[in-house]
């Protein structure tokens, strides 16, 4: 193979890797409210239940409450679910419930250490509750996660260069 070909094969790849999380990025991120993103890299589980569909519904109507009981339903039905205890953790942190948000989220973290969203949605909330390093430590995470970078690295990212810069 020639060099010129290794690297139209190497940009190739570079480009569908690039294309693809962007696809993702727009298929999961539920309109204006940034509920759904982060959801590549989550757990196996089918999210398909009505009360995962309701509890989507509440996120992207900003319904925090409504969501809070819908995925509540979903994870004692899915306790392995770690969108759902994702989802839990971000209702939750909106709500400024920071205790059950961690708690949420480190359930998801527990059950698929590299989902994506939920490392991005508790590094934001290290950030609300002034905890830059452990939000820095969950920014690593993603980088090392995404080898081509992500969405949720980019927005944990620039969440933290924000949290920085209004800092100093």
């Amino acid at each position: 193979m020639t060099f010129r070909k290794i690297v139209t094969a190497f940009l190739t790849v570079f480009a569908a890797q690039l294309l693809a999380a962007q696809i993702v990025f727009s298929a999961g991120s539920g309109g204006g409210s940034g509920g759904g993103d982060g959801n590549a890299g989550s757990t196996a589980s089918s999210p398909q239940s009505a009360d995962f569909a309701a509890g989507k519904a509440a996120i992207d109507a900003e319904q925090w409450d409504a969501a809070i009981a819908a995925f509540t339903k979903v994870t004692v039905n899915e306790p392995e679910n770690a969108d759902a205890y994702n989802y839990l953790g971000y209702a939750n942190r909106k709500l400024k419930k920071y205790d059950a948000a961690f708690a949420n989220y480190n359930k998801a973290l527990a059950i698929n250490p590299e989902h994506k969203g939920a490392n991005e949605y508790i590094g934001e909330a290290y950030l609300q509750t002034g905890n830059l390093k452990m939000a820095e430590e969950h920014l690593g995470k993603l980088d090392s996660i995404c080898f081509f970078g992500c969405p949720e690295y980019t927005m944990l990212k620039r969440a933290v260069d924000d949290y920085k810069a209004k800092q100093s």
